[in-house]
């Protein structure tokens, strides 16, 4: 257990004056800044300077928020506090951001001890779960994100003391200047990642957690604004059932919790454009240190005239199942319904009802529509 041991223990502790570790640490914020894996180590660091159990940093953009902690069980754990109290409801979230102090703030200058008695996120969730006592900041950046460091102890221990919010407000800045430096490094990664598809001849673009268009490169930009549409709020395609898959598929992206709808989405050709397949990647996982301010990347995938692509690709192309892509496929090759459910051994009943999936996933509304798209699609150039 981390007890108040203030920066100058704990810097004896480590074999270190309390400017060598503060330079030390300082270094290893730039360094995360570049190589995001370094950042449990700085938040680890951060923790025990603010005499503290551990340490989060957090990006807010728009109410959603992503999380890197001193640990990956603390991440997670937090998450879960956040998922309890939506952010936009998150009164201890709320004073901080709007309290104004440029430098690290506790809970006791925003909160009197009766509101934290009295206020659930405090008394219901983190005191028992052993926190309780922070000590954050708020960095706004250009961009419109917000970057929050913010450390956690529990109720119990007591609010950090002056010394050490001292040697943190010494190590904002930094904070703010690696924060930026990753924005921009990021920026990078998504505009280097459009132009190595476009260098495949797929138009593509990275998205924002908004689904805003971060970047895109020239082949994809020749598609607006015929078949798309780059709007502050969030990619759009021209083709309207088409955009109302697109905005299920971007509303769902930040949330691995909830179901996930449709990701390859049909384009119909129109104005002299050919029909496309818009493919969407979300960016989860560890590709989240790599492209941190962006959701998905997405590939218009151009299709080609043809006889009709095989089931295998058609469920591929369109989320489709097994059964729903050897129906397509059926149908595709000029079977009517009653054939095709002979040809695959189900009644007709099931394949109508089949069908009216394929028609949901697939953006179209008859089957002739269907079997058209069905027909032009192949494999890409």
């Amino acid at each position: 257990m981390i007890t108040h041991c203030g920066p100058e223990r704990l810097a004896r502790g480590a074999f270190l004056s309390v400017s060598e570790f503060e330079s030390a640490l300082i270094d290893g914020i730039y360094e995360a800044a570049i190589v995001p894996d370094g950042w449990s180590r700085v938040l680890r660091d951060t923790a025990r300077l603010a005499s503290s159990r551990e340490a989060l940093l957090g990006t807010v953009l728009d109410d959603d928020i992503r999380l890197v902690g001193s640990s990956a069980d603390f991440a997670e754990e937090y998450e879960e506090i956040l998922r309890r109290i939506p952010f936009d409801v998150n009164v201890r979230a709320q004073r901080l951001l709007a309290h104004g102090r440029y430098g690290f703030i506790t809970d006791d200058q925003v909160f009197t001890s009766e509101e934290i008695a009295q206020e659930p996120i405090y008394r219901d969730i983190l005191i028992p779960a052993g926190h309780g006592c922070g000590v954050a900041t708020v960095i706004p950046a250009p961009s419109g994100d917000v970057t929050i460091v913010h450390c956690e102890r529990p109720f119990a221990e007591g609010y950090v003391d002056a010394g050490a919010i001292a040697v943190l407000d010494r190590l904002r800045s930094h904070f703010a200047r690696a924060g930026l430096l990753g924005r921009r490094l990021s920026m990078e990664r998504a505009r280097a990642a459009s132009q190595a598809l476009e260098l495949m001849g797929l138009p593509a673009a990275v998205l924002g957690l908004r689904g805003n268009v971060i970047d895109a490169n020239a082949l994809f930009q020749d598609l607006m604004p015929g078949s798309f549409q780059d709007y502050a709020a969030r990619l759009t395609a021209t083709h309207g059932p088409a955009d109302e898959m697109l905005a299920a598929a971007l509303a769902t992206l930040s949330r691995s919790d909830l179901p996930q709808p449709v990701r390859s989405l049909p384009i119909p050709a129109r104005r002299g454009s050919v029909p496309m397949v818009l493919h969407i990647s979300p960016i989860r996982g560890r590709a989240r240190d790599v492209f941190s301010f962006a959701s998905a990347i997405v590939v218009a995938t151009p299709i080609m005239a043809g006889n009709g692509p095989e089931a295998g690709l058609i469920a591929g192309l369109f989320d489709l199942t097994p059964a729903e892509a050897r129906l397509a496929a059926a149908i595709a090759a000029g079977h009517a319904p009653r054939e095709a459910a002979v040809k695959l051994g189900v009644t007709e009943a099931t394949a109508r009802t089949t069908l009216k999936r394929i028609l949901a996933k697939t953006g179209t509304r008859r089957q002739a529509d269907l079997v058209g798209l069905l027909k032009s699609a192949g494999l890409p150039r």
